[in-house]
């Protein structure tokens, strides 16, 4: 018995893990990810879908129309433009293919480079912060398996997207082999920025400081590849710094080539070897990057859950409204040449379903730009709004709710923050895009048209965001509800005559009720209207939150 009890242990057990043990229980996690986001994963490629569709059909009927294209080329000549969508291939004889490619590239590799930082932190980072990943480590589950698990399911939703894009693009009559080089470029460039997330996870403690590192890291990107773009004809080697250049600099549907895709998958590997270096370096639960020690009592402002509230959405509501504030500015410049350009699609039927018909269809073109303005600002709002979820799913509203803050009140802390940074997003917005509409020397529509147009939209974003806060209120599982109204938003603004949808689908849309300032005035029996729906849905929050149990952390 002794000399069992002393017989060493077994080689494999002296050296520890063997080689792969790191990777154990990478599938199964991956197929519980999976299930646990297969809605999230459905309604990013039905979204894309829809946005293909939404754009293609415009492409197609301006092919017919050489004149309107002529002047969609000479826009896509301008440093706005450049800026706002990328180095310009193809102008000299601009095609719908090469519309396509100039026009949506920069902005879907936006779009899918969010989706995969905020799925590849959701999986990692926020897991471990939440301590939800040390239950899952109690078992048979390797230190790298729940990074690999994330970037894999990024992969699948990104392949799933390009696959979905894809076929939208042959349906329209675009060539199969550049459609799909396209779409899978775009996945590929998003998948880059996907790692550098991962990356991100691996050096802060924090969710949120990996989010924010890595959009900072893709808003560099975008600012690298403008610069570059705008210095010099189809790029200086400052764009060949940025990921998303890489993507436009395939040329597709002009002169299509493979081998800058080489660059995104050679990004790709070196910064998943990166992470996976990190990864071992570092403990369990904590981040590379030491956190800054904290004061010993509170800060004499945070005397309340109102500046508690404030302290978590106050750098969001700068950067969302630094960036969309540039962007509406630059959208401004573009401005100058919309004469041109309104004079040349006057008679086409796509514009004329946008823009509606009137005599002063600038204005008509400068309040589409309100909706978009509206739309961004939806998405903060809505944004914003449902941060209290992660405060009650994190336990942190559990804490909170110990001292003497009612129920009532808290919530109210963050609702009315969401709703006056939606408000800001929105004003400093259309002020923007007016002071760049200004500085291109377009002096009509003057300053009141324009901050009409920005006050006009808030009541639409109080419904929005009202109607996220009574999701969250009363179902909180069904808070992703909240977007598909704004996507809902967003389609009836744009194209619902396009689309001949009937009044009561156009209802539905806050936004539809407001209508285009620029052009009708403002209806305020609307606006009211608005206002006591918005109060009514807050109502229902608040009665909402009082009645149920909260979740535990």
């Amino acid at each position: 018995m002794t000399a069992l009890a002393t017989a060493p242990a077994a080689p494999s057990a002296v050296r520890g893990p063997v080689f792969g043990s790191t990777l154990a229980g990478t599938g199964s996690l991956l197929r519980f990810m999976l299930r646990r986001d297969r809605l999230r994963l459905l309604v990013w490629p039905l979204g894309v879908a829809l946005l293909y569709a939404g754009a293609l059909g415009e492409y197609v009927i301006l092919g017919d129309d050489p004149e309107a294209m002529s002047v969609r080329a000479t826009l896509m000549r301008t440093p706005a433009m450049i800026s706002m969508a990328g180095p310009g291939y193809g102008v000299d004889d601009y095609t719908p293919g090469a519309a396509v490619a100039n026009e949506l590239i920069l902005w879907l590799v936006l779009t899918l480079a969010v989706m995969s930082i905020l799925q590849v932190v959701r999986h990692t980072r926020a897991e471990e912060e939440s301590s939800r990943s040390e239950l899952v480590r109690a078992g048979a589950v390797g230190r790298h398996a729940s990074s690999v698990a994330a970037l894999l399911q990024v992969v699948i939703a990104n392949v799933l997207v390009a696959v979905v894009s894809g076929l939208v693009l042959v349906a329209f009559d675009f060539d199969a082999a550049e459609s799909f080089t396209m779409t899978f470029s775009i996945a590929l460039g998003a998948l880059v920025f996907g790692a550098v997330a991962l990356v991100a996870a691996q050096a802060m403690e924090h969710g949120r400081g990996a989010t924010g590192i890595s959009l900072a890291v893709l808003g560099g990107a975008y600012s690298l590849r403008a610069v570059g773009d705008i210095q010099e004809e189809h790029g200086s080697w400052l764009s060949w710094l940025s990921p998303i250049g890489w993507v436009q600099q395939t040329r597709v549907f002009v002169d299509l080539r493979w081998w800058p895709l080489g660059l995104c998958a050679a990004a790709i590997v070196l910064l998943i070897a990166l992470a996976a270096v990190l990864g071992s370096r570092r403990d369990f639960g904590a981040g590379l990057v030491a956190v800054r020690a904290g004061r010993s009592d509170a800060a004499p402002a945070l005397t309340g859950p109102f500046a508690l509230a404030w302290v978590q959405q106050r750098t969001a509501l700068l950067w969302t409204s630094l960036g969309l504030g540039l962007m509406w500015f630059a959208s401004g410049g573009v401005v100058e040449a919309v004469p041109d350009l309104v004079e040349s699609v006057a008679d086409n039927p796509v514009y004329s379903a946008i823009l509606g018909e009137g005599d002063d269809l600038i204005r008509a073109f400068l309040g589409v730009f309100g909706l978009y303005a509206g739309s961004g600002a939806a998405a903060f709002g809505v944004a914003m709004a449902l941060r209290a979820k992660g405060e009650e799913e994190s336990g942190r509203a559990g804490l909170v709710l110990t001292k003497p803050v009612s129920r009532a009140r808290w919530l109210a802390s963050g609702l009315v923050l969401a709703l006056a940074g939606a408000a800001v997003v929105q004003v400093t917005g259309v002020l923007a895009l007016w002071a760049g509409a200004a500085s291109s020397g377009l002096d009509e529509p003057g300053f009141g048209a324009y901050l009409e147009l920005a006050l006009a939209y808030l009541p639409g974003l109080a419904v929005v965001v009202a109607f996220a806060a009574a999701l969250y209120a009363w179902v909180p599982k069904a808070t992703g509800l909240a977007w598909v109204l704004f996507g809902y938003v967003f389609v009836v603004g744009m194209f619902a005559d396009l689309f001949g949808l009937p009044d009561w689908a156009r209802g539905i849309s806050p936004f539809w009720w407001v209508g285009n300032p620029m052009v009708d005035g403002v209806d305020a029996a609307h606006l009211w209207g608005l206002c006591g729906v918005a109060a009514l849905l807050f109502l229902l929050a608040f009665a909402g939150f009082r009645r149920r149990d909260l979740q535990n952390g």
